[in-house]
């Protein structure tokens, strides 16, 4: 299975992580829609719709370039409206844009809390809302969210209550609209990295070059998103993919050609093991101007201290076992 002629509608594909799994996805000769608020250059969010069009096509698939605010509901049907217009349908929707801020409840004004859930949970629900129709006509449709499994651990919570409810909040979605669309032969999952991913977000908030030097590049997200994507829609829904777990089910060992740095260690992301008891050198927790709080920007967070990696077992229905108490060394 690939995906020549399927049509994805991605959310925040300008850059980062949604461009990659565009620009995977392109190289089957897949229809993408790019849906992101970047229309011209910025000197701190590299790529707009524009660019992201130009480089989908180059890698051999049909591109849309959509400026969309996802939080605004009918600039979100009009993107929908247009991508099954132009494309004749809606095979795979990926919720990629997130919002960010790394803040306690003091330091959280509520119109950034109110920006974090519109764009995290609230968009992520609505864009399968309205997807849904052309989703439920194709032969293997497929919704993935960038979220995280549901770490209870209150390290987790503490010291950015806000912004994770909104990621668990997508993670919930996920839960939630498995079960309800199985009956439609929908599949939905949420795909987290085990590291960090060299992304604006890790360069310009979280650790500058010594963080993003200590990632992964997004091509591991979007070859693990391809890996979901070409699965049957049947059988393989409601899981939450650590992409490290789905690089090892199609098969690959090596992934040191996923590094930025092969010789650094890298930084184990957000929400998965151990909470750290501070943030690692480098990173801020402190709120970012208005400016820089783009939709559009994949967001990744600070870095644990352990991370247990899950493991996958390699069963029809693809389902991922939680995570087994240990905590293994992550490594390249």
């Amino acid at each position: 299975m690939n995906l020549k002629d399927k049509v994805l509608f991605i959310t925040g594909a300008s850059r980062g992580i949604g461009l990659a799994i565009a620009l995977k996805a392109a190289q089957d000769g897949a229809c993408i829609a790019i849906a992101a608020k970047t229309v011209t250059p910025n000197d701190k969010l590299p790529g707009t719709i524009h660019t992201a069009a130009e480089a989908i096509v180059a890698a051999g698939g049909k591109a849309l370039a959509i400026a969309c605010d996802v939080r605004d509901e009918e600039q979100l049907k009009a993107a929908i409206a247009k991508t099954v217009e132009t494309f004749g349908g809606i095979d795979i929707v990926v919720n990629n844009a997130g919002a960010i801020q790394l803040t306690g409840i003091e330091q959280t004004d509520m119109k950034r809390f109110d920006l974090m859930y519109s764009v995290n949970v609230r968009a992520v629900y609505m864009t399968v809302k309205h997807a849904l129709p052309y989703l439920k006509k194709s032969t293997n449709a497929h919704v993935l969210s960038l979220s995280p499994p549901i770490n209870l651990d209150p390290g987790w919570l503490g010291p950015h209550v806000a912004y994770t409810l909104s990621k668990y909040g997508m993670s919930m979605c996920t839960i939630g609209l498995a079960a309800e669309l199985k009956q439609h032969n929908i599949a939905v999952n949420s795909l987290w990295p085990e590291s960090t991913i060299d992304t604006s977000a890790i360069r310009n908030l979280l650790g500058g070059d010594a963080s993003a030097k200590a990632s992964r590049k997004p091509e591991i997200v979007a070859d693990s998103a391809y890996w979901i994507f070409t699965q049957p829609s049947t059988t393989c829904t409601g899981n939450f993919f650590i992409d490290t777990a789905v690089m090892k089910l199609a098969g690959v060992t090596d992934l040191s050609k996923y590094a930025i740095d092969p010789t650094a260690t890298l930084l184990p992301d957000f929400f998965l093991g151990t909470p750290p008891k501070s943030l690692p050198s480098g990173m801020k927790a402190t709120r970012p101007k208005e400016e820089k709080a783009e939709p559009g920007v994949e967001p990744k967070a600070e870095a644990a201290v352990t991370l247990p990696t899950v493991e996958p077992e390699s069963k029809p229905d693809c389902k991922i076992p939680p995570p087994p108490p240990v905590t293994p060394e992550v490594k390249s």
